[in-house]
Parts: structure tokens; C-alpha cells; sequence
């Protein structure tokens, strides 16, 4: 598979191992998400080899992932840092806004977020999520620290290529029921 070397595809590796797990999540009849495709406007195709060599994004995409869990809906984006920290400038307004909006319809919505440099994996809700959004709208810090992150929403690797995000989302949905 060839990769688009410019900032467009940032997080493949992340990407590949939460499709490795839907897929697995599929087969054990756990769950069912799926990429949601970004849309493109092709400008140039070669015609003999019938691939398109020029085009671009048509519109802003939502989130990377939808689907559903044990009849819950959910979505979700996926975030990548090499730094000891989330910039929220890689969370997009258009994002968190269809975020917010599918949990007042009853889903659940969170960014899985990887740290490269610890090699850890969190679930980040959008209750959570909305609080650092706004901190960095409201003049504060425009970032999330590493050590901000709940340690009860690791998510676990297992098999070394699968992320068992439904692990930290059962934890979350557990703490729900509490309030």
C-alpha cells in the first residue's frame, strides 16, 4: 500500500491496528465499526493503470470510526503525538462539534489517542475532551499533558497488534452508570 507522504496521513500505524481490531471485534460478533472513508474529489486518473493520481479532499471529514457496540452506538477519531503532550490543534472544531452532537443522540463518542514516545494507547470521552477544547478556547493551555489523562482509560495492547479499546470504553460506560 502506498502512503501519501505529507501531513494528510499521519497516524496509519494507529489506523492499521484499530482496523485489525474491528476486524477481530467483527468475527467475535463483539461489535461492528468501521472506517468512515475521507471524501476526495479526483482532479487527475490514470487511465490505463485505472488509479487516480491527483486529487483532494472534498469536504471536512467527521470521525475516523462509527459503528456499534453491543447496541451502542459509538464514534470515534483517532489522535497520534510523538510529544509528552495532545495538541488540541489536532482536534478539529467540525470534530468535536459532530462529537458532542452524536452523544445528545444517545452514543457514545471518544478519541483513541496514542503517545508514540510512551507507547501508550488512552480513550479520551467527549465530556473529557470538551473540557480541555474549551480550557484551550478560553485562553488556557492548548494541550493536553500526558499525566493529564485518566490511567483508567489505557487502553490495552494485546497480541501486540490489537488495541482493545471496548476494555477502556466498558470502564468509562461502568463509571457512567455511577453518577
Amino acid at each position: 500500500m502506498g502512503y501519501w507522504n505529507t501531513r494528510g496521513l499521519r497516524g496509519n500505524e494507529l489506523e492499521e491496528m484499530i482496523n485489525l481490531t474491528n476486524d477481530r471485534y467483527r468475527e467475535k460478533q463483539l461489535a461492528i465499526v468501521q472506517k468512515v472513508p475521507t471524501p476526495i474529489k479526483p482532479i487527475t486518473i490514470d487511465q490505463k493503470k485505472r488509479v487516480i493520481t491527483l486529487a483532494y479532499f472534498d469536504q471536512k471529514s467527521t470521525v475516523d470510526y462509527i459503528g456499534v457496540v453491543q447496541g451502542i452506538p459509538i464514534c470515534f477519531d483517532a489522535k497520534e503525538t510523538t510529544k509528552n503532550f495532545l495538541p488540541i490543534s489536532n482536534i478539529h472544531e467540525h470534530q468535536v462539534t459532530f462529537m458532542r452532537d452524536f452523544k445528545k443522540q444517545g452514543g457514545e463518542a471518544f478519541l483513541i489517542v496514542a503517545f508514540k514516545k510512551y507507547e501508550d494507547y488512552f480513550l479520551l470521552d467527549i465530556e473529557t475532551l470538551n473540557q480541555y477544547y474549551e480550557r484551550a478556547q478560553t485562553g488556557g493551555r492548548k494541550s493536553m499533558a500526558y499525566e493529564e489523562f485518566n490511567k483508567e482509560r489505557l487502553i490495552p495492547v494485546e497480541g501486540g497488534l490489537y488495541l482493545n479499546y471496548l476494555k477502556a470504553l466498558e470502564k468509562y460506560l461502568n463509571t457512567q452508570e455511577e453518577v
